[in-house]
């Protein structure tokens, strides 16, 4: 029998079959407007993706290093600006903040068409990074509130294959502008992304105006303000899954270099290894999530998915050294297993930010959470430039060990986040 699980926000069922990955657009009207705002945004996100580095190094005449310093820069105002939105999220509500978000992004990407200096590069790329994770926060605290409980976890393992398809299909796209290589080519794309924003915006206009989390929150006590940063085994939590989530970094910046630099793989392998990642997400995220239906469950899917990403790590090392069919085969091998470690930690993290969050601050929380992601994609180069790329196998086993002593952190760290909340929802004093 298929499980059926009632959404509060308007009373109506989503059917778990609509959550299949063979339909891109379910059947359930909640989850029709979220994959098609979804698609819409990360097709967007996709062109500028690929030909973002390329416009700023061929077009505007900046230098890698100053692109590569800007971009770190803007990711440090991009993990400031997650808590502060869920904050204002829980006072004014996530959906209207959301829409404002997501317009401000369309504005910010059109500005990018007048770059002409470092300076005005690193001003309009921070404040566009700015609102990016703001927007990403708020999306979190709207699914907190917009979807039942029981149906968070396959929501967003549905939402994220609907990502992947939209990256794909974007970064498809953006190979018109990388084979004309002209400005113009390279501006009408940017302005074709400044324009999914606003089509990704539509779909959010027609969802529930009354969160299903309101009602709940009216019928809780009033919480301590600012509760989400001083939630100790939540922030510990976010913590871990910040470590676990450099592999989003690894492969995009780590394994590209590593293939170039380091193998005698053809350089296609880097193109490769990218769209294996995105279909084998596309196919293996429903199916991973679910069983990871309670934070125990999660907390095992986080160990699994640590020693599979030291197994990769070691599978990635092996490829130096060999020749170019066998190590593209290795790779191949390699980018597989870390597949497979990705879905199963992104089902884990899910499930503990949100069952371990306070749900009387949605917003707040889903902002702490969310700068793990923001954490990650900032440290990330750094962390593959002076490990893997700077002293080979050693470089490999090390963040291979990182990831399982990560992954393994979890049980303990979740156990004692949910005796915390398990506490605070009873009204005990917390130590």
């Amino acid at each position: 029998m298929v499980p059926r699980h009632r959404n509060r926000s308007d009373g109506h069922v989503i059917n778990a079959k609509a959550l299949s990955p063979r339909r891109l657009v379910p059947a359930d009207r909640l989850l029709r407007l979220l994959a098609t705002s979804t698609l819409i945004n990360t097709f967007g996100n996709g062109l500028l993706f690929t030909l973002s580095a390329l416009y700023f190094t061929r077009i505007v005449g900046l230098s890698v290093a100053q692109v590569g310093l800007g971009l770190t820069i803007a990711g440090g105002f991009g993990v400031l600006a997650g808590v502060p939105a869920g904050q204002l999220a829980d006072r004014i509500g996530p959906h209207r903040l959301l829409i404002v978000l997501v317009l401000v992004e369309s504005v910010g990407t059109i500005t990018y068409t007048v770059i002409d200096s470092f300076g005005s590069f690193l001003v309009i790329v921070g404040l566009t990074t700015m609102a990016d994770r703001a927007s990403g926060a708020v999306r979190n605290a709207l699914y907190a509130v917009i979807i039942d409980p029981a149906s968070r976890t396959p929501t967003r393992a549905y939402l994220r294959a609907i990502t992947n398809v939209g990256i794909g299909a974007g970064s498809a796209a953006a190979g018109i502008a990388l084979q004309a290589d002209t400005k113009a080519a390279y501006i009408t794309l940017i302005l074709v992304d400044a324009a999914t924003f606003i089509g990704a915006a539509l779909p959010l206009l027609k969802l529930p105006t009354a969160p299903a989390g309101a009602q709940h929150r009216r019928e809780q006590e009033t919480p301590r303000r600012n509760r989400a940063l001083t939630d100790s085994p939540y922030l510990v939590m976010t913590g871990l899954n910040a470590i676990l989530y450099l592999q989003f970094g690894l492969i995009e910046v780590g394994l590209p270099l590593w293939i170039v630099g380091h193998t005698h793989a053809p350089r296609a392998m880097v193109a490769v290894t990218l769209v294996v990642n995105t279909i084998l997400c596309v196919v293996l995220q429903v199916r991973a999530s679910r069983g990871v239906t309670s934070i125990p469950l999660a907390a095992r899917a986080a160990r699994r998915g640590g020693l599979l990403l030291a197994a990769c790590c070691l599978i990635f090392a092996a490829a130096d050294g060999v020749a170019a069919a066998p190590a593209a085969l290795i790779l191949l091998v390699g980018i597989a297993v870390q597949t497979l470690a990705e879905v199963l930690l992104s089902a884990a993290g899910w499930a503990m930010s949100y069952d371990l969050a306070d749900p009387a601050q949605p917003g707040a929380y889903q902002g702490v959470f969310s700068s793990s992601y923001a954490l990650a994609a900032m440290a990330a180069p750094f962390v593959a430039t002076s490990t893997a790329l700077r002293f080979g196998f050693a470089g490999w086993v090390a963040l291979g060990a990182l990831f399982i002593a990560a992954g393994f952190a979890l049980t303990p760290v979740t156990r004692w986040a949910s005796a915390r909340r398990t506490e605070q929802t009873a009204g005990q004093p917390v130590s």
